[in-house]
C-alpha cells in the first residue's frame, strides 16, 4: 500500500509540472496573438456567437410562452 501511495504521489507531482509548463506555452501563444492583433478578432467572434445564442434563446422562450398561453 505504501508503494502505491508513492507511485500516486509521483504521478500527481509530474502532472502538476506538465500543467505548469503547458500554461507557459499558452501564455506565449496569447502574446503572439496580441502582438498580431488577432486576439481581438477571436474575442469579437466569440462575443457575436454568444450574443446570437442569447437572442435565439430569448426568442425561443417567447414562442414557448406564447404556445403555453394558448
Amino acid at each position: 500500500m505504501d508503494k502505491l501511495k508513492r507511485i500516486a504521489a509521483t504521478f500527481i507531482m509530474s502532472m502538476i509540472t506538465v500543467f505548469a509548463n503547458a500554461q507557459d506555452a499558452a501564455a506565449d501563444a496569447n502574446d503572439v496573438m496580441k502582438a498580431n492583433g488577432k486576439i481581438y478578432v477571436v474575442m469579437s467572434v466569440v462575443i457575436v456567437i454568444v450574443l446570437g445564442l442569447f437572442i435565439y434563446l430569448i426568442n425561443l422562450d417567447r414562442k414557448i410562452t406564447k404556445l403555453e398561453k394558448e
